[in-house]
């Protein structure tokens, strides 16, 4: 889920070129997610290999990077570990709703009311340990680098933004910025031209700049109240959040009353000590710091046994694709593209 701020939150849509030069930190679950989500046939079901393994998440894990590497991004990709237990509440309820809508797909599809089945499909995607292990080994072959978190991939995207090892993370949710990245992406890895649900229109999907310094300044907060705000409107933590308070409301409960506990207060609503764990989660959470960043030069062979050999991809497109991917300038050093706006 993540926290929703989208209402009260600055940002700038900005071009995939613009980051050229940049390391730019991936949640790759995140990614892993949108790709299974999408990449996918017209009754909803994912792309297999001829053993029925699912490799949507690898396709685009391969073919987006390669575009993101051909414009002089250099990505790396940070993985989950084991979520907090305060993390427990909300894992159960995506599980569920996941559960939900597998039933509504194969009650759809039998049906053969496709365009509904797909839908269903989309929600009801599970990323396995064997797709994440698959999704490490191509990175490896790629010769893009990842960093395993202990906890939290978005904690950690946003340790490697903060500790200057990467320009920026990139996800889809606002949670980066509770955990305190400088910078934040989003729309990295679905920019371009996408369907909307349920219609035959298409809209083009820019990527989007947000920093961090702007959004305290123009709300007239600091970060503890951020995540205070978090809390409020309901995080991954408290997933509830508080009834009839949505970002603007909250916004406006900790900028008059100052902190949580007297927002609280004000509407008669309980302070429980589960918020100072969240707070702490967000301030001080587990992350690896013992990490190396290197950009190697991919092994051909190696990808081509793999994808194509053991997950069906066609070789001609792949071979195509690692000429695009050996040819990168990532290895060069440089700087372009918004260094001139922000430094």
């Amino acid at each position: 889920m993540g926290v929703d701020l989208a209402d009260i939150i600055p940002k700038r849509n900005i071009k995939l070129e613009d980051l050229s030069s940049k390391v730019i930190a991936i949640d790759a679950y995140n990614a892993l997610y949108q790709y299974l989500s999408a990449i996918r046939q017209a009754d909803g079901t994912p792309l297999m290999n001829r053993y029925g393994q699912i490799t949507s998440h690898l396709s685009g894990l391969f073919y987006r990077t390669i575009n993101l590497v051909e414009l002089g991004i250099k990505p790396v990709y940070v993985f989950d570990g084991k979520p907090p237990s305060l993390k427990q509440k909300e894992i159960e309820r995506r599980k569920q709703l996941k559960e939900e809508a597998e039933e509504k797909y194969k009650e759809a599809y039998e049906k053969g009311e496709l365009k509904e089945a797909k839908s269903y499909a989309m929600r009801a995607v599970k990323l396995t340990d064997e797709m994440v292990e698959d999704s490490k080994k191509l990175l490896s072959l790629m010769g893009i680098p990842f960093v395993q978190s202990p906890s939290e991939g978005e904690a950690q995207a946003a340790y490697l933004a903060k500790n200057n090892d990467a320009w920026a993370a990139a996800s889809q949710d606002y949670d980066s910025l509770l955990y305190g990245a400088p910078r934040l992406v989003r729309n990295l890895t679905i920019s371009g031209k996408r369907k909307l649900p349920k219609s035959d229109a298409y809209v083009e999907i820019s990527p989007e700049l947000i920093i961090l310094q702007e959004v305290l300044s123009n709300l007239k907060i600091n970060q503890e109240q951020l995540i205070e705000i978090g809390i409020l409107i309901g995080t991954d933590y408290n997933p509830e959040g508080f009834e009839g308070i949505g970002p603007k409301k909250a916004l406006h409960l900790i900028t008059t009353y100052g902190n949580l506990k007297k927002a609280l207060a004000s509407q008669n609503l309980q302070y429980k000590e589960e918020y100072e764990k969240i707070k702490k989660l967000f301030l001080e959470p587990e992350v690896n710091k013992n990490y190396k960043l290197e950009w190697n030069y991919p092994d051909e062979k190696g990808i081509i046994d793999f994808l194509c050999g053991e997950k069906d991809f066609s070789e001609e497109r792949v071979k195509n694709a690692i000429q695009r991917l050996k040819s990168a300038s990532i290895y060069r050093r440089g700087q372009t593209g918004l260094e001139a706006w922000f430094g």
